[in-house]
């Protein structure tokens, strides 16, 4: 650590202001990043800071808890409190996701990377609509294209879809049921039109694979 150096808190405060900035960040913060953000010369006092931290909201077992997510680190609600809290939030911002985008988002979620042709086989209806919703609230993003004819679109969820369920990566999904309550139910779709073939009558495939990409995310194309 270098004593010179402003942006370098002093020892004893650096716990103190690793807890600030995860609180105040308001997103998974990586090691990496507070180690820039101080000064540091490695990650080390970080590292014990986080650990320490964490053992001390352990054991003070109140409604707070510090969670690796998404490759970072947040401050987060305990999951012994974490059912009401969930109910606080879906009662507040129940309109926020339609039946029809959360049932949308579960079949991109499990079947990834997905297109809307497929994602329609399954659901009967377009999701074209949908899907530009999921694109705003940044739940789903675009992967590529898949190389058939007409090169439609393949879908995948974001980082922003894993913070928002507390998932550190897309192993962590929890199971369709489980899924499902966590949404607050989808509504009429089942496991099995999530489980079916998709449009072209191909089997689903297992493990999620990126996408050969043809064309940029950033260039927002309609879905």
């Amino acid at each position: 650590m270098s004593d010179t150096d402003d942006r370098t808190p002093p020892r004893e405060l650096v716990s103190a202001a690793v807890e600030a900035v995860i609180f105040a960040a308001g997103e998974p913060v990586k090691i990496s990043e507070i180690v820039a953000a101080f000064g540091l010369d490695d990650e080390a006092p970080v590292v014990e800071a986080l650990e320490g931290l964490r053992e001390e909201y352990e054991q003070r077992q109140g409604g707070l808890s510090i969670e690796r997510v998404a490759g970072g680190f947040r401050l987060a609600t305990r999951s012994a409190v974490g059912a009401w809290v969930r109910q606080f939030f879906r009662q507040r911002n129940r309109t926020r996701l339609t039946p029809a985008g959360l049932e949308t988002l579960a079949i991109v979620a499990y079947r990834q990377p997905i297109t809307a042709p497929e994602i329609q086989a399954i659901r009967g209806v377009d999701p074209s609509g949908t899907l530009r919703s999921l694109l705003e609230k940044r739940m789903i993003r675009i992967l590529g294209k898949k190389k058939v004819i007409g090169s439609p679109f393949l879908y995948g969820t974001t980082r922003d879809f894993l913070v928002h369920f507390g998932l550190d990566d897309l192993e962590d999904l929890p199971s369709l049921e489980e899924f499902e309550e966590i949404l607050g139910g989808l509504g009429g779709i089942s496991e099995e039109e999530i489980e079916s073939v998709d449009a072209s009558g191909a089997s689903p495939s297992a493990d999620p694979k990126p996408a050969e990409s043809s064309a940029a995310e950033d260039d927002a194309p309609k879905p």
